[in-house]
């Protein structure tokens, strides 16, 4: 596998290694790849710490290092679901302890980090030849916070 060449660093106010198993704990089969704590380092922010994991095959770093900057939705990461278990199973785990809802698939953590928790059948109906099924899966998604496929489709 090639190396990555970017990654995603997320500033955090505190307790980079809590945030790491956090996610962890969210998306199986990821692995921390490492932690250092940082005392005394003559930066502005003081203590910091960082940990390195990585979440289906991608790496991210957390940077706790104090109240500074926060989350917005400028920035969101897309799980794209292959069911509606897998939507449903990421809604919860992101939105439980803290986290929120938002409309058309999108809600955030409980850091505040923005997610959208999409279904890939919502994909291939934007995309369908018939522009009547493209249409509806569209005007239903906009009512929608947490994306429910069966409800995509017209009856």
């Amino acid at each position: 596998m090639a190396k990555q060449k970017i990654a995603p660093c997320l500033w955090i106010e505190k307790d980079a290694k809590k945030a790491a198993k956090y996610y962890l704990s969210i998306f199986k089969n990821g692995k921390m790849i490492s932690y250092k704590a940082y005392k005394n380092s003559g930066t502005p922010s003081g203590d910091f710490d960082v940990a390195e994991m990585e979440l289906l095959g991608m790496k991210f770093q957390i940077l706790a290092a104090g109240p500074m900057f926060k989350f917005s939705e400028a920035v969101s990461f897309v799980i794209f679901c292959k069911d509606q278990h897998e939507v449903d199973y990421y809604w919860k785990a992101l939105t439980a302890k803290g986290g929120s809802e938002g409309p058309c698939g999108w809600c955030k953590d409980k850091y505040g980090l923005s997610w959208q928790v999409i279904p890939e059948q919502l994909y291939k109906l934007e995309n369908h030849k018939e522009k009547a099924k493209q249409e509806y899966a569209f005007k239903a998604m906009l009512k929608m916070k947490k994306i429910i496929i069966a409800d995509l489709e017209e009856k």
